[in-house]
């Protein structure tokens, strides 16, 4: 996991040099961003969540780090030097004129990856309950979503190092391609560690986890259930306001002061996984020994709400990058808040059998913002800054660095954190309701 955010992330802090390299405008750049989660909503996640709990951890595993690495190959194939001079390079440039045949190739790539990454993220949320059921759940997942935010703020910190180092834009996506052969090769390690585990539980099969298999009608208790509603909902907004952000947020420092370089924007943004990677692991630990998981998730987007305010009113006046780095690490205390308390609940309203396929759920209703949300938010950018001056005066002058202004995308977002605020609100009103436990602690 720690492979795969760095390559979910890597051209972040090169989004102006792939405008200035590849033609990648906004729009396109949303484009790509969105690519990741599409066929994920169309169904895939569905289907990934069927083959989690039919399968189990060990097959689920190795065929989404499968599916990341070949995916993550073809994209290095679509923005290759290479390609270019392909006729299948020139074929992809004959449709959908508007999108560059490099774009397409790793629209592609990336479509592939994202099925593959969010089918792994979901494996490994099943495998950690089943290794720490009644014992540090939350800290356990916490420790892997630290690490794997930790993959943030080294790609944060290398990617425009790398591009720069080796003059193009391929190298970073090169090297990460490579991290996630590694990666690959690691979990087929661990699936000898839970066969293991499998014996020593006195389980002959992996499917057999559970006293009941696996029925396709149990995907109607899920859909039925008003709290697992509730928590996919709230975690479609908040998500929605964190990721698509972190593909604008470098590019967005850049804007908000002064044009200052790709990797100096970078560096600071790179801070927001740390501030999150941090904390995650003390936040886990205090909900499996205290609980007050809903309280946490509302706190979570309190702070959400506040950051992206900040970055739209208070950074664009004072071009303080003290604000940029408090605000940053802040915005990463948040990130930490919602997603320790959200996927150790899930659990306690959700029976073990069908708990794949209700992350799985919980993860496609994600996935369904953000797809859209990255090409909104582009598209956003790019109308909103079309009567912009100093945005025409830049692309007349053929410029590196072109200084959108990103105030109505950062309102959009300060949106989604409030509208997840208030089901966070309700989800601690309906807990305390019908005691789903939320707000108890982990070990028993």
């Amino acid at each position: 996991m720690f492979f795969a955010y760095m390559f979910v992330d890597v051209m972040s802090p090169i989004q102006a040099l792939m405008e200035s390299e590849k033609g990648w405008g906004p729009d396109t750049f949303g484009t790509y961003a969105a690519s990741e989660y599409i066929v994920n909503v169309m169904g895939f996640l569905i289907i990934a969540g069927i083959i989690l709990d039919k399968m189990g951890v060990r097959f689920t595993g190795v065929l989404s780090a499968s599916m990341m690495f070949i995916g993550a190959l073809i994209k290095l194939i679509g923005i290759s030097d290479w390609f270019a001079t392909t006729g299948f390079h020139d074929w992809l440039n004959t449709w959908w004129v508007s999108l560059p045949a490099s774009a397409k190739m790793a629209c592609f790539g990336f479509m592939l990856f994202g099925c593959g990454c969010e089918m792994a993220g979901t494996t490994v949320s099943k495998a950690i309950a089943k290794w720490f059921k009644g014992k540090e759940m939350a800290l356990a997942m916490g420790l892997e979503m630290a690490i794997a935010r930790v993959g943030v703020f080294a790609i944060f910190s290398i990617s425009p190092i790398i591009a720069s180092k080796f003059g193009t834009v391929v190298a970073p996506i090169a090297f990460c391609t490579v991290l996630l052969l590694i990666g690959l090769i690691t979990f087929i390690v661990f699936t000898f560690m839970d066969k293991t585990l499998d014996k020593q539980l006195g389980v002959s099969e992996e499917a057999g986890e559970s006293e009941e298999e696996f029925k396709f009608s149990d995907l109607g208790k899920i859909f039925s259930s008003q709290v697992f509603w509730i928590v996919a909902l709230l975690c479609v907004l908040y998500y929605s306001a964190i990721f698509p952000f972190q593909r604008y947020g470098a590019n967005m420092l850049q804007c908000n002061l002064d044009g200052i370089s790709p990797s100096d924007a970078a560096n600071i943004f790179r801070w927001f996984p740390i501030g999150a990677a941090v904390i995650t692991p003390f936040l886990g630990n205090f909900l499996d020994r205290k609980g007050k998981g809903a309280t946490m998730l509302m706190g979570g987007a309190l702070i959400l709400i506040c950051c992206h305010l900040v970055f739209a009113f208070v950074l664009p006046e004072t071009k303080s990058p003290l604000i940029a780095y408090t605000t940053i690490v802040l915005l990463g205390i948040s990130f930490a808040l919602v997603p320790a308390a959200l996927w150790p609940s899930v659990p306690k309203i959700i029976d073990e059998k069908i708990l794949g396929s209700a992350y799985c759920l919980i993860f496609w209703v994600q996935n369904i913002g953000l797809c859209f949300v990255p090409k909104l938010i582009g598209n956003l950018l790019a109308s909103t800054n079309e009567n912009n001056p100093a945005v025409i005066a830049a692309k007349k002058a053929g410029a590196d660095f072109i200084p959108y202004d990103y105030t109505v995308p950062l309102v959009v977002f300060a949106s989604f954190g409030i509208v997840a605020l208030l089901f966070a609100i309700y989800l601690k009103a309906l807990d305390k309701k019908k005691g789903f436990g939320l707000e108890e602690p982990n070990i028993k």
